[in-house]
């Protein structure tokens, strides 16, 4: 009968135990489930990272690559007028045979102004000339 009982308690106690036991691998395939989703988000959110690196790396170096083809366009063009105003005195006779003309005959204020403006450049460009 004692022999009866502890078998009864005994296959009670397994019942118990094999219904924790699938309770807990519920659980513990939720939990699995639940950081298998959280890994997946952080993969995508390091690949998305990534390609947004890479997207801002290539804008970069196209960028620089602009600011390097201005930058000889502007130096040809540099060289090009301190050779036209070292190499010669054209632009500036024929600036001064122009304020001459102007001031001969009445001209428009705007042509008074565009051969100012005209003055200015020159003066300008020499002094990048003679600074670069």
């Amino acid at each position: 009968m004692v022999l009866k009982e502890e078998l009864t308690a005994c296959s009670r106690s397994k019942r118990n135990l094999s219904q924790r036991l699938c309770e807990i691998e519920t659980n513990m395939l939720t939990i699995v489930s639940k950081y298998q989703e959280e890994l997946n988000l952080a993969t995508t959110h390091k690949h998305k990272v990534a390609d947004e690196y890479a997207q801002v790396y290539a804008e970069k170096e196209a960028r620089g690559r602009v600011i390097d083809s201005l930058h000889q366009e502007a130096t040809m063009w540099m060289d090009r007028f301190a050779l036209t105003l070292n190499g010669s005195q054209e632009i500036p006779r024929l600036l001064a045979k122009a304020k001459a003309m102007m001031n001969t005959y009445s001209a428009p204020e705007e042509i008074h102004a565009l051969l100012s403006y005209c003055q200015h450049m020159i003066d300008l460009m020499a002094h990048i000339i003679r600074n670069r």
